[in-house]
């Protein structure tokens, strides 16, 4: 149970640009916006200094169980998607409990730093002693004063190419897993995928639950089962309950199929989560040059009304061997690599990882407005624009009216003659 606090948070900048705005958070959330609220004597006060108080970062997208195992039970060589899951399949049979919760639990700690507050992560089914499914949840259980974590069962080797895969996944669900994950295109077939699909939609509407598919993640154009996860949230009423996760053979396909594809997205109300830093190092290695950059279709998407949101994926895993839960560096790599340069785009990555990702994961309360949580980051900027530029120091991060971690500003003294001896690195463009 997250404990409640009161807090008022005074002077700050919001992400729409107003600023001198106070915060007042009662009993864990906010009960008014405004500029210099009459508030009680003796509450906490944070003094934001005209800083940014943004909702907190969500990360859509993320492998909890793999995560800080770099270079067991050795280094991914050739950098491909494929030899990772190789590795993975050799780390399986050496892991233990003790070592994926205690991994988990640091990874945790930093995301918590960075003002990272909520995090979708896929964990492996495909062991049939459900080690890692079994350590997630007590990890779960364990932040859930400071972060909410939501598990998706992702039957890493195929759900219908390993045989106890599905098996395994019911048990996961039983045990507490939240959402139902699928890898089509590393079924056996194209068919095969297919029916993976609706499998695993169909399991989904029984329970109520949602949905979340690694998809498509590949070079290959005709690589197409979002059309087919498109087709069965539309045919089972799951509107605004389906992911479609990597969708990185659309960078490759033809743009009239893309051009039918996009709105069948839109009208089944699944939402899309790209990954920036790993689609960009682990796509197009097939490729000599031109090299394509593997990531989807991000401006697009958007523009057809689809909700996309940025995801880490990993770090310092058999497939990354860097990242450190840093959601303002996935959407730096999400702006660069998308060309999404203009204002209203730059603002959008910034979305993509916090608002649009609340909203994959299905986060009640998350946000600025009142009546929402009390969390909140306070961010050394003064625009998401400027966030995201700066990957910008989190001065404090606050959940639940409670404040959980504290980092001192960013700054630079100068010993030069005639100029200032401080840098303030928000002036300019």
């Amino acid at each position: 149970m997250t404990e409640a606090h009161d807090l008022l948070i005074r002077d700050a900048t919001l992400p729409d640009g107003r600023r001198g705005q106070d915060l007042l958070i009662l009993a864990g959330r906010i009960a008014a916006v405004g500029p210099a609220l009459a508030t009680p004597p003796g509450l906490p006060t944070l003094d934001a200094q005209g800083w940014m108080a943004s909702t907190p970062f969500v990360d859509a997208h993320f492998h909890m169980d793999a995560t800080l195992s770099y270079g067991l039970p050795r280094v991914n060589a050739s950098g491909t998607l494929l030899e990772g899951i190789a590795l993975w399949g050799e780390l399986k049979p050496q892991l233990t409990q003790e070592a994926l919760v205690e991994r988990a639990l640091q990874y945790c700690d930093w995301a918590v730093a960075r003002g990272l507050l909520a995090i979708r992560s896929h964990v492996d089914v495909c062991d049939d002693r459900l080690l890692a499914v079994e350590a997630l949840l007590e990890v779960k259980r364990r932040v859930a004063p400071c972060l909410d974590l939501q598990l998706v069962a992702f039957p890493q080797d195929g759900v219908l190419r390993s045989p106890t895969a599905l098996a395994n996944l019911r048990r996961a669900l039983d045990l507490g897993v939240e959402v139902v994950g699928g890898i089509p295109h590393f079924e056996r077939t194209m068919a095969d995928g297919a029916e993976s699909v609706r499998i695993l939609c169909e399991l989904a509407a029984e329970r109520g639950l949602r949905v979340d598919m690694h998809c498509d993640e590949s070079d290959d154009p005709h690589s197409r089962h979002i059309e087919t996860l498109a087709y069965q949230a539309q045919r089972l009423g799951l509107q605004g309950r389906v992911t479609g996760s990597h969708l990185t053979s659309m960078h490759s396909m033809d743009n009239y199929y893309v051009s039918k594809l996009l709105p069948l997205i839109a009208e089944a109300g699944v939402h899309a989560v790209a990954n920036p830093l790993i689609n960009i190092t682990l796509q197009g290695r097939h490729d000599t040059y031109p090299k394509r950059r593997g990531m989807t279709r991000v401006p697009e998407l958007m523009a057809a009304g689809v909700n996309v949101a940025f995801g880490h994926d990993c770090v310092m895993d058999p497939w990354y061997s860097l990242g450190s839960g840093d959601m303002l560096e996935v959407a730096q790599m999400g702006l660069h690599v998308a060309q999404m340069t203009s204002q209203a785009q730059m603002r959008a990555c910034f979305d993509a990882v916090t608002t649009n990702a609340a909203k994959v994961l299905g986060l009640a309360g998350h946000g600025l407005d009142i009546g929402c949580h009390g969390d909140v980051v306070l961010l050394q900027a003064r625009s998401p624009v400027e966030a995201i530029r700066l990957r910008a120091t989190r001065l404090a991060v606050v959940r639940r009216g409670r404040i959980v971690a504290r980092t001192a500003p960013a700054e630079a003294r100068l010993d030069l003659p005639g100029r200032p001896d401080r840098i303030d690195w928000t002036q300019g463009h």
